[in-house]
Parts: C-alpha cells; sequence; structure tokens
C-alpha cells in the first residue's frame, strides 16, 4: 500500500469514528405526549372556546414539569370543533388516529361532545371536560369521559327555584335552541316548574339568530312573569334586546350558556331595564374560587384579558390529565402509558385543582358539584366582571339517575 493510499485511510477510519462518536454523543429524541383540546375556536361561540384552549394551554406550560423531568416533550393539540357536531367527530377521528394523544380536554357544548365521544370512547382515549352539562354526556357510564362541573338535570331546578321562590313568579315562557344543551336544560326546568306549579305559557324551540318577532309576539301577548331562555348567548344577547326593544318588562333567566360578556355586547342594557336578567351557571368567574387569584394573573399577562369562565375550569381539566398520565407512567416504569392506564389513572385521582378538591365517581362526574346564581349588572362586555354572585350552592351528583 502506498504511502499515499494509506494516510487516506487513515482519514477515513478517523472520519467513521468521529461520526460514529457523534452520533453516540447526540441526545435521544424525547418521546413525545400530546394532549388534545376541542372547543369552537372560530364562529360565535368562540369568546369561550378560544379561552378554554388558552386554559388548557397555560396547564400545559405550568404543570408539564414533572412528565419532562421524566424525559417526556409534552404538547399541546388543539382542534377547533366549531360548536358543530359533525366538525367535532371529524377532528375525534383525527385526534384518536394519532397515538401520542394519551388524554383531552373539552368540549364547550354538549352537542358536540356526545357524538365525538363515542370515537374516544372507542379508542380508550380519556377527555376531561370543563364545561359539559348534558346528562348524557356521562350517563351512558364510558370510562372514558368525565366532568369537572355539575349537570343540567341539577342546574335547571336551581334556576327554578330561584324563579318561583325568590321572584316569586307566577308564569314563565320558556325558549330553547333546539340543541342537546339547550333542549335539555329546557325540559328540566319544565318539569320542576309543573311541579311548583309555575305556569308555562309556552314551549318553544328555534335556530333563528337575527329576527325574533314571530316568538315575541305572541310571548309578549302571554305576559309572563320570567322568560328564561335556555341556548347560548350569542342567540340570547339578540333575542334579549329585541324582546325588550317590543316591551316586554318581564325577568330574563338563563343557565350557564349566558356566561359571556358578548351576551352584554349584543344586549347591552336591556339585560338591566324591566326585571333585570339573573343566570344559573357551574361555572363561576375566576373571582371566585380562592386559588385562582395567580391564575387569573398569569392568564391575563400571557393572552392580553381576563379569563371568561370554563378558562380555569379548563386549566383544572388539564391538571386532571397531565396528574394521570404522570401516575400511569409511573406505572409503566417511566415508559409512555396505554390510554387506558391513563383513563383508570384519571378515575383513581383527587386532584387539588382551582376550582377545588376534584375527583370522579363511576361515571365520570363529581360526587358533589357547585351551582352559582348570578345577577346581570353589565352592560357591556367591559363591565362583564360586575355581575354579582347572589348564591352559590352545592349539590351531589343524581348518578344515572336510573
Amino acid at each position: 500500500m502506498s504511502k499515499r493510499s494509506y494516510a487516506l485511510l487513515t482519514v477515513l477510519v478517523l472520519a467513521s469514528m468521529m461520526l460514529a462518536a457523534c452520533a453516540a454523543a447526540a441526545p435521544a429524541e424525547k418521546p413525545i405526549i400530546k394532549i388534545a383540546t376541542q372547543s369552537p375556536l372560530s364562529g360565535g361561540q368562540s369568546v369561550l372556546g378560544v379561552d378554554i384552549k388558552n386554559g388548557a394551554e397555560l396547564a400545559v406550560e405550568q404543570l408539564s414539569g414533572p412528565l419532562t423531568e421524566m424525559g417526556f416533550d409534552v404538547q399541546l393539540a388543539p382542534y377547533d370543533d366549531q360548536a358543530t357536531p359533525d366538525v367535532g367527530v371529524a377532528n375525534a377521528k383525527n385526534i384518536v388516529a394519532d397515538a401520542s394523544i394519551l388524554c383531552g380536554v373539552g368540549h364547550l357544548n354538549s352537542g358536540v361532545m356526545i357524538p365525538s365521544s363515542e370515537e374516544y370512547h372507542t379508542a380508550n382515549l380519556p377527555f376531561v371536560s370543563p364545561a359539559n352539562t348534558n346528562p348524557v354526556v356521562t350517563t351512558r357510564g364510558y370510562l372514558e369521559v368525565n366532568r369537572v362541573v355539575g349537570r343540567d338535570d341539577v342546574q335547571a331546578p336551581v334556576a327554578e327555584e330561584y324563579a318561583f321562590t325568590e321572584l316569586g313568579a307566577k308564569t314563565v315562557y320558556i325558549i330553547h335552541d333546539k340543541t342537546a344543551y339547550g333542549q335539555g336544560v329546557a325540559e328540566f326546568f319544565r318539569t320542576a316548574a309543573e311541579e311548583d306549579g309555575l305556569e308555562v305559557l309556552g314551549f318553544e324551540g328555534t335556530e333563528e339568530t337575527a329576527n325574533f318577532d314571530a316568538i315575541i309576539t305572541p310571548m309578549l301577548a302571554a305576559a309572563p312573569d320570567v322568560m328564561f331562555f335556555s341556548g347560548i348567548y350569542n342567540q340570547a344577547g339578540v333575542f334579549f334586546k329585541q324582546a325588550r326593544d317590543a316591551g316586554y318588562e318581564g325577568t330574563f333567566l338563563g343557565t350557564d350558556g349566558m356566561d359571556a360578556s358578548d351576551l352584554a355586547a349584543l344586549a347591552g342594557d336591556a339585560l338591566t331595564k324591566g326585571g333585570g336578567m339573573v343566570y344559573t351557571s357551574v361555572a363561576g368567574p375566576a373571582s371566585a374560587y380562592p386559588k385562582a387569584a395567580q391564575f387569573a394573573t398569569d392568564f391575563e399577562a400571557k393572552f392580553g384579558a381576563a379569563p371568561v369562565p370554563f378558562s380555569a375550569q379548563a386549566y383544572d381539566s388539564m391538571g386532571v390529565c397531565l396528574k394521570a398520565i404522570e401516575n400511569a407512567a409511573k406505572e409503566a416504569g417511566g415508559g409512555a402509558p396505554t390510554r387506558l392506564a391513563v383513563a383508570n389513572a384519571i378515575r383513581a385521582l383527587t386532584y387539588d385543582g382551582l376550582t377545588g378538591s376534584l375527583t370522579f365517581d363511576d361515571i365520570g362526574d363529581l360526587p358533589m358539584a357547585k351551582y352559582f346564581i348570578i345577577r346581570v349588572n353589565a352592560t357591556s362586555s367591559e363591565t362583564w366582571s360586575s355581575n354579582e354572585i347572589v348564591a352559590e350552592l352545592e349539590f351531589a351528583s343524581p348518578g344515572k339517575g336510573e
């Protein structure tokens, strides 16, 4: 072998050794764990949906340290369900197809959660809901479905009891938005009213969003003491303004679908004229939870606005996911756990959250849940925080209701 060939061979051997050493020294890629969110990030209900995503995002940022120390790369996977069942289900199919997604936070709308969760159930993918209140969400008994708020079969009777006892109402007119949430709440309210002897003068469903004359005219003729609207703020705000402009002087009543500053932006002083407006909610403002004070400060610093209802609940829902994944990973010897293991870990968990101590019964409900009665003082979105908590109540879960 010539000296030149020998020298070339030596260089090649050294280069090969250096490459091998570099490859050995290169850090291995961290295994990825994702937690999905599903909520309306666009459209008329995005005020609530975006802050569900934001609350979850802040939780990932602040609470994923233990999983990071275990060697995982924890990521948020946000999905826009557009408050539409078909979109939610399509997203759910994509979510369950991503093997790195081990848990999820969502939805806002029960009518989206119920069909979407059929996909999660089939794939053993656990979800924790910060907002869904229709009983069917949990009464199917799916291991994968949990929620950190109460239920409409309690919330609606709480609203009816307030109207009958505190407002002294004798008559009510009920309107709902034909969704699983809205119609379900309306029917629970009607049942409670009939039991108390509160006369129901009308019960109608509508998908109208712009001109409510066909509903307002017979409602005005009936002259109810209370007008109960069961739906979401973006539809209700338009209705309330038109009803007040048409001469209705009674009290507007609703549930947690009303709890958004855009309601005041749409309805203005219609909410405080006449008998004003009162709504119930399964989620109080962040100020109602002593442990959420720092969360509210951090949220506003990160996103430039104060948190709206369900954002603190989304933070807690994400916290439940992260802690359950951590516990399941430890049980797996430090490796990535299965979805089923995470689902079981959620049900075994007692989680100290911003909104309280969270634990789930055998269908995924809180054994005891809080309910708020709130009087509206706001006439604009900027003054929404001036609304007054009239009462804070706690009731046991009704279970499967069988």
